[in-house]
């Protein structure tokens, strides 16, 4: 709240970014997030037991140009050891409770002793080969571990190009995210925050079903619920890809290896239900859940242990 020259502890701070005036309807500011656009932010400081302060308006101009570079984590490594992934960016969802979709795993973070996690097995770390390596493993019969890293209280944004460069496992049980949440969690509840899946894959390969490997993107919001799969003729999740969104206002575009190659489109001119996804920024999630409602449980064929790998993750102006 210093940043806008609100520093009473008890304040709450509310903003806008669209030019509207703040109200304590507005988003509540939970983390610093990226200015690369030119936008206005206005905002209101409230107290318990006082009056909403005036409010306070800061316009910025960076007039970058479209498709800069403006962040990114390259998972680099000159270590001769694993490392522990970038703690200015990265903190972890921890624990067994299922997540809303009956997943088996326990998500561990770096330096958890706390069993079944392991320091001497860590489930997300940047190896010397310079890639993020997040690791389902299956420490006992029944007992799995994984890892769910976020940028939530550190970093997010709202518009742009973001991709991903990764590889991902093929093996049954197996639920690999590159996704987004809004940053309004904390006071708004899911799905009303908005989800952005940039790319989840499940399971591998399925010729008995679907006859194509295949990764899918979609949207969630209150009402609304859209997914498209990606599945072009010798396509395999298992080699390395970059999966991408491009986000603009009142749309969503995914594409796989090159911005141009759009499979998805949703807007909010054509999609059911309340779009939240201006109304604030988001925050970047990557994991690998194990089973669950969609993929199902491992069983005897499925490969422990099984990772992501990450190459890249990086966000450009659009």
């Amino acid at each position: 709240m210093a940043v806008l020259g609100y520093t009473t502890p008890s304040s709450v701070l509310y903003y806008t970014l669209d030019g509207s005036t703040p109200s304590t309807s507005s988003p509540q500011y939970q983390s610093p997030f990226l200015v690369a656009s030119n936008l206005t932010v206005k905002a209101i400081a409230v107290a318990p037991g006082d009056t909403a302060s005036n409010v306070t308006t800061r316009s910025f101009t960076p007039n970058i140009t479209s498709g800069t570079l403006v962040w990114s984590d390259e998972f680099a490594n000159s270590a001769t050891a694993n490392v522990v992934p970038n703690n200015a960016i990265w903190t972890y969802d921890t624990g067994n409770r299922g997540f809303g979709n009956s997943e088996l795993e326990n998500y561990c973070a770096w330096g958890s002793n706390t069993s079944p996690c392991s320091t001497a097995n860590p489930n997300a770390y940047v190896g010397t080969d310079g890639y993020l390596h997040i690791v389902a493993e299956q420490p006992s019969a029944g007992v799995y571990t994984s890892a769910r890293m976020k940028t939530e209280g550190l970093f997010s944004f709202q518009y742009g190009r973001i991709e991903a460069r990764m590889k991902l496992p093929e093996s049954q049980g197996m639920w690999p995210a590159f996704w987004l949440l809004g940053d309004n969690i904390v006071t708004t509840p899911w799905p009303a925050c908005g989800e952005l899946d940039v790319l989840e894959h499940i399971n591998g390969s399925n010729p008995a079903n679907e006859g194509y490997d295949w990764v899918q993107g979609s949207i969630h919001g209150t009402g609304l619920n859209g997914g498209i799969q990606y599945h072009p003729a010798g396509f395999s999740a298992a080699a390395w890809h970059t999966y991408g969104m491009i986000w603009t206002k009142g749309q969503i575009q995914y594409y796989v290896d090159d911005p141009t190659n759009i499979y998805a489109t949703f807007t909010q001119a054509t999609q059911a239900g309340t779009w939240p996804f201006d109304v604030g920024p988001e925050f970047i999630i990557l994991n690998l859940a194990v089973g669950g409602s969609w993929p199902g449980s491992p069983d005897s064929t499925t490969v422990f242990p099984s990772e992501v790998q990450v190459d890249y993750v990086r966000l450009y102006t659009n």
